[in-house]
């Protein structure tokens, strides 16, 4: 298939791959890392807590260095990269994106759950206000069946959105369903349409590329797979499958894969691969930042960190609900005994 048309990329290791490390980026390592993503000439690189501004506490998990600090460091080096921030409403403020743009960020992705747009309202139609770039952002897609993935899209749109973006937050999508939904955004909305991939049942190049074809123009990738679960999209790859499809991202090839090989590498704690946890994140449906905080459940109560994700995702749990993990894994325990 030729596609005539350019891809944007935002790259959000240094926002999804805070949960890969358990938030504990530090100034330095942002600053390495932001640096090399604007000399390949990455067009936008998102930088904050894993959850979002204001993502920071023992729910979520507590960032190792104040957010802000991270997202000044990113803009001081980035050159003409757009740093871009993620806010989901009812953890980021309209006064923590009045800070993030004193600090020189240009983009807010709201992210709320796929059948909860409505609560995006006030903060995108603020953040236009405020002059950033605006994108909506669907989480946990998979969840909502491609009519009503539509309604909360337009939804978005006529907050103000520029960009809605189907998110397959668990790496759950197969690729016609990535098909059927980007096809129907593509029709009905007005604005970009973009998709965020996970690669938990190793689709998510598959899925990219299916979105892609169907009309998607904002992508995201994570270097070195560097997110959530198994990580995202993985960027140096996906630059150079579009090179070879003819399709311009402005990424510099060899930058790109020596950022990847050279910057972030060091930063993985463990390898980016699909492990049995990370596979079960996929195949049960499962928000794929759970993944860290269920292995820490099973080890308190000594219980296989594979049922409870297989039991969060029958209680269709969403982002948010991280208290539930305990919860659930406590009550297996007991029903054990």
């Amino acid at each position: 298939m030729t596609i005539q048309r350019d891809i944007l990329i935002t790259e959000v290791a240094l926002r999804d791959g805070s949960h890969a490390i358990a938030h504990q980026y530090t100034v330095d390592q942002v600053l390495r890392v932001a640096k090399a993503l604007g000399e390949a000439g990455v067009p936008y690189i998102e930088v904050s807590h894993g959850d979002g501004l204001g993502g920071s506490s023992l729910q979520y998990g507590l960032s190792l260095t104040d957010e802000l600090k991270l997202i000044e460091a990113a803009v001081s080096v980035s050159g003409d990269s757009k740093v871009a921030v993620l806010v989901l409403p009812g953890i980021g403020t309209i006064e923590d994106m009045k800070e993030a743009i004193k600090l020189g960020a240009k983009m807010a992705r709201i992210a709320t759950h796929v059948t909860e747009a409505d609560v995006s309202a006030q903060h995108i139609s603020k953040a236009k206000d405020m002059g950033l770039e605006t994108v909506g952002f669907l989480m946990m897609s998979h969840m909502a069946p491609v009519d009503k993935l539509v309604e909360q899209a337009k939804l978005m749109e006529s907050y103000g959105a520029d960009t809605v973006y189907m998110v397959d937050s668990a790496g759950a999508l197969l690729p016609h369903e990535v098909r059927e939904r980007t096809r129907a955004l593509r029709d009905h909305l007005g604005v970009n349409v973009g998709f965020h991939g996970h690669n938990n049942l190793s689709l998510a190049m598959a899925n990219t590329l299916a979105a892609i074809e169907e009309g998607a123009v904002r992508i995201d990738g994570s270097i070195r797979c560097l997110g959530a679960g198994a990580g995202n999209t993985q960027t140096e790859v996906l630059v150079a499958v579009l090179e070879r499809m003819g399709i311009q991202t402005g990424i510099d090839l060899y930058k790109i894969m020596d950022t990847a090989e050279e910057v972030v590498a060091p930063i993985l704690q463990v390898p980016q691969e699909i492990t049995r946890d990370n596979l079960v994140l996929g195949y049960a449906g499962v928000y794929s930042s759970f993944m860290l905080h269920a292995q820490r459940a099973a080890k308190k109560f000594g219980i296989d960190s594979r049922d409870i994700l297989i039991e969060l995702g029958k209680l269709k749990v969403v982002g948010g609900q991280e208290d539930m993990i305990i919860d659930v894994a406590s009550e297996m325990a007991k029903a054990r005994n």
